[in-house]
């Protein structure tokens, strides 16, 4: 007798690593290795903050502090690299136009805080409650909407010079544009290995090239800027006073209810690659602890919340290269180019049809990846039940509606994508179970 339940199966690794969770890499190799999975966070990282307008160096050493607390609290027990979360672009970007600095920030702070209390919840309950809370009926549309919520800001960084007003329709914008979005496909399509999962990164560089030739890159910015320089942090009572809105609150907390479904799914995918259920050993409370508190420090300097990164992950499946050793090194290579200058302004100086382009494709994966959840899950949509939850959820967040109302003097404002998944989550728990007549 072997000794084994059903449950240790589901995790029995197929292959053998490289490096395992705990082997400890040479300098030169580990470096390298590192390496790898700087480049594929990267793109999407530093996509987020260019989007909402939060500092890029913040971001960084955000990502890379994040995932250092994330490896600490979950005993270097995980292998998970950390960037930033593009659930949270939309409602940043809004509530940025609308809103002081620091009631947005703290409205993210208290979104890590409510990551820590699920997590503290899941250790004394279980994980049944939000499978229950969170199926894929409800996940998988929510998704859809995060990605097709923002295919106006997409095409519109990729048609004017002044995106943000629809003003000054450009024929070279939509030229260096579709030149990018044709690298990205090309390379997420053609390209194998470490190289086919950084797509995003590839169709950056092409396009920064491309709008270098068509001369609509400022270069001045790069010039004027030295090497090593102070990062750009937000730093609380200095560059903003943090401040309650417990309007951005509704905005803000039901994201995590999706973001953390996505952590729950990426974590089911590391379990089966490493061949260990770390759902077990740490925890699933500690993996959440961790990414919650990650959240935390990001939202105290600026930086957009952290989830775990699929792209990591993929390189972890194609390199068999386990080691926290690895991923703690790409961590500190992280906060180190944030404090590279010349790194910071060149991000800064990309042209916004180079991100429209690479967005066009990545909010459109975002959405299909929602679709490809119902698809996995085999979620029937035949049952009325499922197709009327669904269905509410995407015209609700793709329509943009929006609850405004005040309790008190205090002002309340549902819209979007927390409606929809607010919505999503009550029809989950008040239809009945069953095929509707």
């Amino acid at each position: 007798m072997s000794g084994k339940t059903s449950e240790d199966a589901l995790f029995e690794r197929t292959v053998e690593p490289k490096l395992d969770v705990h082997e400890r890499p040479k300098l030169l190799q580990g470096l390298l290795l590192s390496s790898q999975h700087l480049f594929a966070m990267f793109g999407a990282t530093v996509l987020v903050p260019f989007l909402t307008g939060l500092p890029v160096s913040a971001a960084l050493i955000a990502s890379g502090f994040g995932t250092l607390i994330y490896i600490l609290v979950t005993k270097g027990q995980i292998p998970a690299y950390l960037g930033s979360s593009f659930a949270f672009i939309l409602p940043i970007t809004i509530a940025l136009g609308a809103n002081s600095l620091g009631e947005v920030l703290t409205a993210l702070f208290f979104s890590g805080v409510l990551y820590v209390l699920i997590g503290f919840i899941i250790k004394l309950a279980g994980t049944d409650w939000i499978m229950k809370m969170l199926p894929p009926i409800v996940v998988g549309p929510v998704i859809m909407v995060i990605g097709l919520g923002l295919a106006p800001v997409a095409v519109d960084m990729a048609m004017y010079t002044d995106s943000g007003n629809q003003e000054g329709y450009s024929i070279t914008y939509i030229t260096v544009a579709l030149i990018t979005l044709v690298i990205t496909i090309l390379a997420s399509i053609f390209l194998k290995g470490v190289l086919g999962l950084i797509p995003i990164l590839i169709g950056i560089v092409g396009g920064y090239i491309t709008a270098l030739i068509f001369g609509i890159v400022d270069l001045g910015i790069i010039r004027d800027t030295g090497w090593f320089v102070l990062p750009d942090l937000y730093v609380p009572f200095v560059d903003y006073t943090p401040a309650m809105n417990i309007g951005l609150f509704i905005v803000m907390l039901p994201i995590v209810f999706v973001t953390i479904s996505e952590h729950i799914g990426h974590q089911v995918v590391i379990n089966k690659i490493v061949g260990r259920n770390f759902f077990k050993k740490p925890g699933l409370h500690r993996s959440l602890l961790g990414d919650g508190l990650a959240t935390m420090f990001s939202s105290t300097i600026g930086g957009p919340p952290t989830t775990t990164y699929g792209e990591n992950i993929g390189v972890l499946a194609i390199t068999r290269i386990f080691s926290i050793w690895v991923i703690g090194g790409a961590a500190v290579l992280a906060i180190i180019l944030g404090f590279v200058g010349k790194f910071t302004a060149v991000v800064q100086s990309i042209p916004s049809p180079v991100m429209g382009g690479v967005s066009i494709l990545l909010f459109g994966i975002i959405a299909a990846s929602g679709l490809r959840m119902l698809i996995d899950a085999r979620t029937d949509l035949d049952n009325k039940r499922n197709l009327v939850i669904a269905s509410v959820i995407l015209v609700i967040g793709i329509g943009k509606a929006h609850l405004d109302f005040t309790i008190g003097n205090i002002p309340f404002n549902l819209e979007g994508m927390a409606l929809a998944a607010l919505a999503g989550i009550l029809l989950n728990l008040i239809l009945p179970n069953k095929e509707m007549d």
